[in-house]
């Protein structure tokens, strides 16, 4: 994903995976418009007479985007903002808006330069060390540990470096320069080498001493009948003379060692024969145990399939646990103050009741008496109404436990999509959030952040859907910047189950991921996530309900 801000300030992540391979490298290498604080000279480097990949520039049109037809229509996210082509050598503001290099050029070419889409300013900057012969660079080897200027790279890196690539003389292999010696004394397959045998052969290549050694004079061989029972042991110029003196005898052994063999067949063959009678039994009962072994198998499998569900249950539900007990005695604990002052506020009614009866009658001390017990009693009404509050605020914050995740993955389910959709239209209610889901009991706190009717560039058009760090209970205990990759999801709920989705790794210099100083941090994530035209056709809304799936990778998360 590459990183952008919607009209309203919100950090936007757009899915680079969606974007035409023609577009994808120019993105990827074109340096951000940064904000007016932190930026240097110039994001977009001169013109060259070729592209940053090596393309000649002739292959690119002069100016503006590319003019070919292409089979299907592009999406407006591929288009420049000025030209309205398909973007050439892509280049993407701050405000998020694309354009061709040409044409972005032109744009900051006037004074005062303004993005045409949103009339928000653009700015210049030039970084010379990038390009400065004089600016002192480590060698590109990365070996080497030696800086030099810029400019001196080539002599560098052809004579003076250590670790410069060289040929070896003798296989012309290509490699390092400081490997060059080792190569030639143990693995170079060219290098001159002696026999060891000392024959006339004083020098042959590596590679050719094995097979030298098969037909060496001076080699130390075995007698080729040695495994018919001769000992005789000698060099190979004198083999020949002893196979032919020792003809009859080296027969004689064959026929020995033949007779022997012979006899072994035949004690084989017979108990070959004993034990094809009961293969046939064998032979069943095999199949029988190869069955239940399947059958085994299916069911283990089947076994740690639900032991694996019932332990991620039983760990959620544990955490979960833990929380509303927590909750349940604070609970029970206002229950009763409530029952009390309702007991005491019963009986100082019943005695305002008698004393009224009386003072109807009595004196004027009694109408002191019914004073004082009209302030006890209007004081025993408002601590009723604080702890009604009190409890009130409880039960949210119970609703609120017993929906959370602690596993890092949010199902949202948002119900009356019709109802919210035409209050996003009429700008009643422009977005929705989620209820909050962790990645563990004591980890990072999030949520999510949907604009049914769009938001930036995607507003009218798409389904928006941002994901937004929250301030949580443990963020002292936690890694800052947030690194854990997340998915975004909208659920099919067709029998197709082609589910829509997105993901990126955050940027760890956005401040969408830095530890929250406010209740939540910018949202960030995608603009252009769903068209509502693939959103309201398909599968993903029944019953006028949607379901959105966020998950957090928490596999490398350490324990606070």
């Amino acid at each position: 994903m590459s990183a952008g801000r919607s009209a309203d300030g919100r950090e936007v992540q757009i899915p680079l995976q969606q974007v035409a391979p023609s577009l994808t490298t120019p993105l990827s290498v074109a340096p951000p418009i940064i904000p007016p604080s932190h930026r240097q000279v110039n994001p977009w480097p001169p013109n060259d007479s070729t592209t940053s990949q090596g393309v000649p520039a002739g292959f690119l049109p002069l100016h503006g985007g590319f003019r070919d037809h292409f089979v299907l229509t592009p999406e407006a996210k591929y288009c420049c903002e000025t030209c309205r082509l398909v973007l050439c050598q892509a280049r993407q503001t701050e405000c998020g808006h694309r354009f061709c290099q040409s044409c972005i050029n032109d744009i900051l070419s006037h004074p005062n330069p303004v993005c045409p889409a949103d009339m928000e300013p653009l700015f210049k900057d030039k970084d010379h060390l990038n390009v400065c012969p004089f600016f002192e660079v480590p060698c590109p080897l990365g070996k080497c540990k030696e800086r030099m200027m810029r400019k001196e790279i080539p002599d560098h890196l052809s004579w003076k470096c250590k670790h410069r690539e060289s040929s070896c003389e003798f296989c012309m292999t290509k490699m390092p320069l400081t490997d060059l010696q080792k190569h030639k004394e143990t693995v170079c397959p060219a290098f001159p080498v002696s026999c060891p045998n000392h024959c006339s052969f004083s020098s042959l290549p590596r590679s050719e001493l094995s097979s030298h050694q098969n037909d060496c004079p001076k080699a130390q061989v075995s007698c080729q009948f040695h495994r018919y029972g001769c000992t005789f042991k000698g060099l190979n110029q004198d083999m020949r003379q002893h196979e032919s003196t020792l003809a009859a005898e080296h027969l004689r052994m064959m026929a020995n060692r033949n007779s022997s063999l012979e006899n072994k067949v035949e004690d084989i063959k017979g108990e070959l024969l004993e034990r094809y009678k009961v293969l046939p039994a064998l032979s069943s009962r095999l199949s029988e145990l190869e069955n239940q072994s399947d059958e085994l198998r299916e069911k283990n499998r089947q076994m740690e399939q639900k032991l694996a569900t019932m332990q991620k249950l039983m760990s959620s539900h544990s955490e979960k646990l833990l929380e509303v007990e927590l909750e349940l005695r604070s609970l029970r604990v206002l229950r009763d103050e409530v029952e009390n002052l309702r007991g005491t506020l019963e009986n100082v009614r019943t005695r305002l009741n008698t004393l009224e009866q009386g003072g109807r009658s009595g004196t004027g001390s009694t109408t002191h008496t019914l004073a004082s017990l009209e302030n006890q009693l209007k004081r025993h009404d408002e601590m009723l109404s604080v702890h009604e509050i009190r409890l009130a605020d409880m039960d949210l914050r119970f609703q609120v436990l017993e929906t959370a995740s602690y596993n890092g993955t949010l199902i949202w389910k948002i119900r009356d999509y019709k109802r919210r959709k035409q209050e996003a239209v009429g700008a009643k209610t422009l977005s929705l959030y989620s209820q909050p889901f962790y990645t563990g009991y004591f980890g990072y706190k999030m949520c999510a952040r949907v604009y049914l009717n769009g938001d930036g560039m995607g507003k009218g058009t798409h389904l928006s859907l941002f994901f937004v760090v929250m301030r949580g209970e443990y963020d002292a205990l936690l890694p800052w910047p947030f690194k854990q990759k997340v998915t975004l999801m909208l659920m099919d709920q067709g029998p197709s189950r082609k589910h829509l989705g997105d993901a990126f790794k955050p940027d760890p210099n956005s401040s969408s991921f830095r530890r929250p100083a406010a209740e939540m941090n910018i949202a960030s994530g995608c603009p252009l996530f769903v068209s509502q035209t693939v959103l309201e056709t398909g599968s993903y809304i029944k019953d006028d309900t949607i379901f959105i799936k966020v998950t957090v990778d928490t596999s490398d998360l350490p324990d606070p």
